[in-house]
């Protein structure tokens, strides 16, 4: 699994995790090295140390103690006996060579009399000479596997004239060395254990406080919308990337609410812009009439025409037509202007729906309902004219259909009331889907549009919606979500 596929919080808390692991390797890497460092630094040491208390030893024995000449060929005779205690004292094998590299005396009895085996090579001799300080180091290995060095220096006289060469084994003898290497990575391992198990506590802390705020950010952008109250995010001794990022945010809410002030202003003032249009055009289609007919009236009006009675009557029912259609006009711009005003009571949905039903005489009109109950605390009016629009609409929808059928149906889901309105008519087209909850939308030769979108005001003022579905000749189903409570 790729880690940008883990979350923020898992993340963080492996990441602190991994680095104390890496941390805990390279550190026992380090001390491996730094071990094995300190081993060839004490091995190194410790043969300098050797051998400069056994140059010592023969110095001592050239200048004070012996009775042979101090020349080459008598160091066999000079170190016969003394080679073997000097050996035993500094616990270190002693080979003594003359200036040719040839064998002369071995204080080690693996040594055999053989000294071509043990003859010093001419790369050694010629180092040994071109040396500045006359001495050679060898590092070397035993059949067995064993590491050893090789040192070569001169053995001088009196007046440091190179007589002989002396030759030290040195064996390097690790065991010491690497029981204590093996007890401080025991000891490192348990401290590290431990503090794993501390930073395992840590991180999933740090992990946690820190992705707490984010979370919390994020939440509080997920609740924002342009429409509600957006409530500013207040966190304590947050950090200062996530201070940065909750400032952000709480001015972002400021602008929000800026613009949503201002966008609803708009909104309004263009919504009274369209009404206004509307309520002017739709005031003029019955004007244009009633000054049509008072004015054929007066050229027609004849005091003496017998006539004159009947044309009074149906001139006055002519202007009580049209002023009833302004009347109308008014009273349903009002009702929308109005809208929503609640007086919500509890009251039997089923029963109410059946109420708003029984003003429609069309047979092919059906009503169902799963229960004979179902109890709301609604506005039983505003509910009367959500039914009442609906059906209206649909029986509209239906008219010179050859069977129509418009089917009302109320069932109880999820604490929510579900009403749908069905008819087989003629249906909505696509193009004015988007627009069918618009005020003044119609596609009716009469009417004002304004039914649909009362009817969305009164349901969204109780938290509900509306929703439809329509087909072209097939017809259409209208479903309404009303919370109960």
């Amino acid at each position: 699994m790729k880690l940008k596929k883990f979350s923020l919080r898992t993340r963080i808390f492996l990441a602190m995790i991994m680095l104390v692991v890496i941390a805990s390797i390279l550190i026992a890497l380090v001390a491996i090295y730094q071990y094995n460092e300190q081993t060839k630094d004490y091995h190194k040491g410790r043969l300098v140390r050797k051998e400069n208390a056994i140059r010592t030893s023969f110095d001592i024995e050239l200048q004070r103690r012996t009775t042979y000449p101090v020349e080459e060929e008598f160091l066999p005779l000079i170190f016969k006996d003394k080679i073997y205690d000097i050996s035993d004292i500094n616990q270190l094998d002693i080979l003594i060579f003359n200036l040719d590299g040839k064998l002369q005396l071995s204080s080690s009895s693996s040594f055999t009399k053989d000294t071509t085996n043990y003859d010093i090579s001419k790369r050694i001799l010629t180092q040994l000479e071109e040396n500045e300080g006359h001495r050679v180091v060898v590092e070397d290995e035993t059949p067995s596997g064993i590491k050893y060095q090789s040192s070569y220096t001169y053995i001088n006289d009196n007046k440091y004239k190179p007589i002989g060469i002396l030759h030290l084994h040195y064996l390097k003898d690790n065991t010491f060395q690497e029981e204590e290497l093996k007890e401080f990575l025991a000891r490192l391992a348990y401290v590290y254990l431990l503090m794993l198990l501390i930073a395992i506590g840590i991180a999933y802390l740090v992990s946690k406080y820190i992705t707490q705020s984010i979370k919390t950010v994020s939440q509080k952008m997920t609740e924002t919308a342009l429409g509600k109250r957006n409530e500013k995010i207040i966190l304590q001794d947050a950090s200062l990337e996530i201070y940065n990022l909750v400032n952000a945010y709480n001015k972002m809410v400021d602008e929000l609410g800026e613009s949503a002030v201002k966008l609803a202003r708009s909104e309004r003032e263009q919504a009274w812009r369209e009404m206004a249009k509307q309520v002017a055009h739709e005031i003029k289609n019955p004007l244009t009439p009633m000054r049509l007919t008072v004015q054929s009236f007066e050229q027609r009006f004849d005091p003496n025409d017998a006539a004159i009675k009947s044309k009074i009557e149906e001139f006055s029912k002519s202007l009580i037509q049209q002023i009833d259609t302004m009347s109308s006009i008014a009273s349903a711009f009002s009702n929308f202007a109005e809208m929503p005003k609640q007086n919500s009571e509890e009251l039997n949905v089923i029963e109410v729906v059946k109420l708003a039903l029984d003003i429609f005489y069309e047979e092919y009109i059906r009503y169902f309902h799963d229960e004979d109950v179902l109890i709301a605390k609604l506005d039983k009016t505003q509910l009367i004219r959500i039914i009442t629009n609906l059906v209206k609409n649909a029986i509209q929808s239906t008219e010179n259909k050859e069977n129509p059928k418009i089917e009302v149906k109320v069932i109880q889901e999820d604490g929510n009331i579900i009403i749908t309105v069905a008819d087989n008519g003629k249906g909505i087209a696509e193009e004015d889907k988007s627009k069918i909850f618009e005020p003044k939308f119609t596609t009716k030769s009469s009417g004002m549009g304004l039914g649909l979108a009362m009817v969305k005001n009164i349901i969204e003022a109780y938290g509900g919606n509306i929703t439809f579905v329509s087909e072209i000749d097939k017809g259409s189903v209208f479903t309404v979500h009303i919370p109960k409570n």
